[in-house]
């Protein structure tokens, strides 16, 4: 079989493409032939050497990838030959709360993950894929869709008639928004320009503010709300724009801090007073749970509800849909087939 392989990080000459031998299943494994799979932010920071986990040299990259089981140990009894399966973010991470060392394990970085023609995992770290999907679909699940789907739905679900921020068009915000109008919510999302405004109408957004157009958007978000701020924010952009997203804010907000990522921005800029007076709740989202996962797909299923793919790429053009994922011009999804 074929398989990238990171050589090297910092930068794409990296990647190389090997020929390598089709593992065979043990007792409790699942050979899963690929047929797509997905980028997201951690792998450019895995690419680059800037990932707070290092990575395994010469691992194969990719934690997101969908695809058809083709043999079983005899000991699997979770799938059978011909399921279409993803795998889940964390493998280990069943249900409950996540340990160091259940984090420590992950696709594309402590063990080889989905940008190979065959991947070989315990039947305990995979899950089956909504039906309506395609492989392409499916493999834009496990880490983008999953971390959405948690920001709204723990500890404190979201509610119908709740409002919700979204911020830019990449996965994460764009799932959230799909999956928070789902939920009866009523969906402000920002974004830069008029043709991603669009993006995010289509995808459920009620309204959408164009941050180039008023920099101080979380004024603008406010009087939206008529003065009284977000129920949600899922924070998908960076210590930069935390202030604000603080700033839109109503009492007893739920935040959800996605990324927080380096920027010119002082990290006491986000200290707000309303933190430490218990009126506004700020967590952490690591992805999701395998259990997570298959109670998200139910909903999918149940809604017919599918991801946004900005662009899809062949098996030989990985290099090239990396290139264009860290261009940061996408809206949704980017994916490699083959």
């Amino acid at each position: 079989m074929q398989a990238y392989h990171l050589d090297s990080s910092g930068n794409m000459g990296g990647l190389v493409l090997r020929d390598t031998s089709t593992p065979e299943p043990g007792d409790y494994e699942v050979l899963v032939r690929v047929h797509a799979r997905s980028l997201n932010f951690r792998d450019t920071m895995i690419m680059q050497g800037r990932y707070p986990l290092p990575a395994v040299s010469g691992v194969v990259p990719l934690s997101d990838g969908a695809g058809e089981v083709v043999a079983v140990g005899s000991n699997v009894k979770r799938f059978a030959i011909g399921d279409k399966v993803a795998g889940s973010y964390f493998p280990q991470w069943q249900s409950g709360r996540l340990t160091m060392e259940q984090a420590a394990e992950q696709y594309g970085c402590t063990r080889d993950g989905m940008l190979a023609e065959y991947v070989l995992a315990n039947e305990q770290g995979l899950v089956r894929t909504p039906q309506h999907l395609s492989y392409a679909e499916a493999a834009c699940l496990p880490c983008a869709a999953l971390t959405a789907w948690s920001a709204l739905n723990g500890p404190r679900r979201i509610i119908p008639g709740e409002t919700v921020l979204t911020i830019g068009t990449g996965g994460v915000a764009l799932f959230a928004t799909q999956f928070a109008r789902m939920a009866g919510a009523r969906v402000i999302a920002i974004t830069s320009s008029a043709v991603k405004a669009a993006v995010l109408k289509e995808h459920g957004a009620h309204e959408v503010v164009n941050y180039v157009e008023h920099p101080d958007w979380d004024k603008q978000v406010r009087a939206l709300t008529a003065g009284r701020g977000m129920d949600h924010v899922i924070e998908t952009g960076s210590i930069a724009t935390l202030p604000k997203s603080i700033n839109s804010a109503a009492l007893d907000c739920q935040l959800t801090l996605i990324a927080a990522l380096a920027s010119s921005a002082k990290a006491g800029d986000a200290l707000d007073p309303r933190i430490f007076a218990g009126l506004l709740n700020i967590r952490r989202v690591f992805v999701g749970s395998r259990n997570d996962f298959e109670e998200m797909n139910r909903a999918l299923e149940l809604h017919q509800l599918r991801p946004r793919i900005d662009k899809v790429f062949a098996w030989e053009e990985a290099g090239l849909a990396y290139q264009h994922f860290e261009s940061r011009q996408h809206m949704g999804k980017v994916v490699i087939v083959g």
